[in-house]
């Protein structure tokens, strides 16, 4: 299917956009950060030479998972300030819980639904700059948009249409960053290149991103699309791509969940094998409508265990948004019953049942975590 797809760029939609084409977007003002290996957890590079397509091109094919981040935070713990990597008693540690992951996803009843990591790295956040690992605050214009709606089927509703819900719920995508960190399961991508062109597939809802390396400009700035428009090129053996073009849809959280960004975010990420079985990658945010500065995730990405992606029939299966609509209007109905009998009661919460959004979290529960500082802080990015 990948290669099918190599094959038919859309180039009926390119010649009849033609008088759209922009000239390339403006490089920002904030110089994005050199690529921080952080597979190399925290000794000196190893000698490598990155392999080489037939065409000449730094090879990067392969099926990739981020399931080896596990135990990665996001964001760095306050104590450990601006260290990038664990001690050796943390880094110990870290692979005792690895071990414990293994031994429990072996061994499980349905071990398909739980993926876990089998390699530990000393990475201490996911966040690599600003330098003390932590997400910079959210804009005051972002705190406005900030809705319920964010967390879809996690959140607390209401759920009135299917715009209370996010593009994640309706199987349509979870963005770019959300279709890469790691979550509980699907968390393959498949690279695929061919001269000019680097295909990158998700695993989960199963996008895949047509990235053009020949050097054709960015479409026009009119032409808006959820995973928006990519431009890469090659400095030595990193591919650097720049995505510009977005919706303000999606969310950079985990499955696409979370405040949701402007359309006017960048995202630059750089790709770069570093090993047969690793392939560093790391993006940088740049959104000035939705955070005070911007910032950059880097991670290893290492084989998929079993070495395919597995078919995600989202749409087939997908009772979510009618059943959360339908019990909405239930309760609609019961509220309306109990005041004619002269019984007024506040509204159930669409979290009350016990079950939660994923089957995880009923009332009672410990509320979600906040994910960052101040203004900046998101409720947990829920799978």
């Amino acid at each position: 299917m990948t290669r099918r797809l190599l094959t038919v760029p859309a180039i009926p939609i390119a010649i009849a956009l033609v008088a759209l084409i922009a000239p390339r977007v403006a490089t920002q003002t904030h110089k994005v950060p050199a690529l921080v290996i952080t597979a190399y957890n925290g000794g000196s590079p190893t000698s490598y030479a990155t392999p080489k397509t037939p065409w000449g091109e730094p090879d990067l094919q392969g099926v990739w998972s981020s399931d080896d981040t596990a135990g990665i935070p996001r964001e760095r713990p306050a104590e450990l300030e601006t260290r990038l990597y664990q001690t050796d008693a943390e880094f110990a540690a870290r692979k005792k819980q690895v071990d414990v992951g293994v031994q429990r996803g072996e061994h499980a009843v349905g071990s398909f639904r739980n993926d876990f990591a089998t390699r530990a790295f000393r990475q201490t956040s996911l966040i690599v700059d600003p330098p003390d690992g932590r997400m910079p605050m959210t804009t005051a214009a972002a705190e406005k948009r900030r809705a319920s709606r964010d967390r879809g089927t996690f959140g607390d509703g209401p759920f009135n249409n299917f715009e209370d819900f996010t593009l994640y719920d309706r199987c349509i995508t979870r963005g770019i960053v959300g279709s890469v960190l790691r979550v509980i399961y699907g968390n393959g991508n498949s690279i695929v290149q061919s001269p000019g062109v680097v295909a990158f597939s998700y695993e989960m809802i199963h996008d895949t991103r047509i990235i053009y390396t020949d050097g054709r400009p960015h479409i026009g700035q009119a032409i808006r699309q959820y995973l928006g428009d990519s431009r890469a090129h090659w400095e030595g053996d990193v591919l650097i791509v720049e995505t510009t073009n977005l919706t303000d849809k999606t969310s950079i959280g985990g499955n696409g969940n979370g405040l949701r960004h402007s359309a006017k975010m960048k995202i630059t990420e750089q790709f770069k094998r570093v090993a047969n079985d690793v392939l560093q990658y790391q993006f940088t945010i740049d959104d000035p409508v939705t955070y005070e500065r911007p910032f950059t995730m880097s991670m290893p990405l290492t084989p998929l265990s079993g070495g395919v992606l597995l078919p995600y029939e989202c749409h087939e299966g997908n009772l979510a948004v009618r059943n959360a609509l339908s019990a909405e209007r239930a309760e609609d109905r019961a509220l309306a019953e109990d005041l004619a009998k002269g019984i007024k009661r506040a509204r159930r919460g669409v979290q009350e049942s016990g079950v939660g959004g994923g089957g995880n979290r009923g009332r009672g529960a410990a509320a979600p975590a906040a994910g960052g500082r101040g203004r900046g802080a998101d409720p947990e990015d829920a799978n």
